[in-house]
């Protein structure tokens, strides 16, 4: 096996950094051309080689241009077909995003995800990029009142983690407890303190963007984590969505948001401590959720699709 993983990686290197031959790599190691051929495609396909295409308008074009001026973010944009469908429209996105991700992680290093609707695509997309001594951090509790959340955000923090070659660490609280004393109360425990304690060294954090509405509803919004009068009080109060289950305004406030004391999501001002923050959203109708977030600062990186930016960027 350790022969064969070596052949593989001198293979790959002679190819895609040499520029050699199939049939000069094959002479060199006393193969055939099409041994050669299945060692390229194993590479890629274990992650050994990731090929990137770079969007043909990315950081150029004039909506992320605007949204780096406006929002202070590196707006990496994907054109979609404005035909397309709403899960079509996701998927893409997370593909994006996915491979930022994956050119984003180094070893040792520590990376937070949210759970959502959008984390799980992107998590379907991840490229196995084994390295040496990822922490995979659980960034905001999952249970509500119907169930524990373990299944759902255990499979999505499982591929990531898998991606990676990394250890998971699972935040064992609810979304959002029914009492602030008992938030309190847990905060002081130590096994809570210890996840508590990972999420300050962070590196990067990957997140997606709740919204009240929404082409594809919101999981925190959709799976009972709020019944529909918390829902209508919210709205009533001008809460347009969430990051990592933190609720926010349009123009950016959270802090005075009476649920919030209940939330066990990282606030933007705990985000802002972290290097590199990538938010993740394909859908128009949650534009006025992500200003909110970009306004309160939580993200560095903005992964989107043209249409999204656009409805952004035409009340902002």
């Amino acid at each position: 096996m350790n022969e064969r993983h070596d052949a593989m990686y001198q293979a790959a290197t002679q190819y895609y950094l040499r520029g050699d031959t199939m049939e000069s790599i094959a002479h060199g190691l006393g193969l055939s051309r099409s041994s050669v051929s299945r060692l390229l495609s194993q590479a890629r396909r274990e992650g050994l080689v990731r090929i990137t295409i770079a969007d043909a308008t990315g950081a150029a074009s004039p909506e992320a241009r605007a949204l780096r001026d406006r929002f202070g973010v590196a707006a990496h944009l994907v054109n979609v077909s404005a035909a397309s469908s709403a899960s079509i429209r996701l998927d893409q996105v997370a593909q994006r995003a996915a491979s930022l991700l994956t050119d984003a992680v180094h070893e040792d290093g520590f990376l937070g995800v949210a759970w959502g609707v959008t984390m799980a695509s992107l998590a379907r997309h991840l490229p196995r990029h084994p390295l040496s001594g990822v922490s995979v951090v659980q960034m905001n509790g999952g249970a509500n009142p119907r169930t524990t959340g373990v299944p759902y955000v255990g499979e999505m923090l499982q591929r990531v983690a898998t991606a990676f070659d990394a250890r998971v660490t699972p935040f064992p609280v609810p979304a959002f407890f029914d009492h602030a004393e008992t938030k309190q109360a847990m905060w002081r425990e130590r096994s809570i303190q210890y996840v508590l304690g990972l999420q300050q060294r962070l590196d990067i954090a990957v997140f997606g963007v709740g919204s009240l509405t929404g082409s594809i509803p919101s999981h925190v919004y959709a799976a009972g984590y709020l019944d529909a009068e918390e829902r209508t009080s919210l709205a009533a109060d001008g809460v347009v969505g969430d990051i990592c289950t933190v609720l926010l305004r349009e123009d950016g406030s959270y802090a005075d948001i009476p649920t919030n004391a209940r939330a066990t999501g990282l606030t933007p001002a705990e985000m802002a401590r972290i290097p590199r923050r990538i938010c993740v959203v394909a859908d128009p109708a949650r534009a006025r959720a992500v200003r909110g977030a970009l306004r309160a600062g939580v993200a560095t990186d903005l992964v989107l699709d043209d249409q999204t930016a656009k409805a952004i960027l035409r009340h902002s």
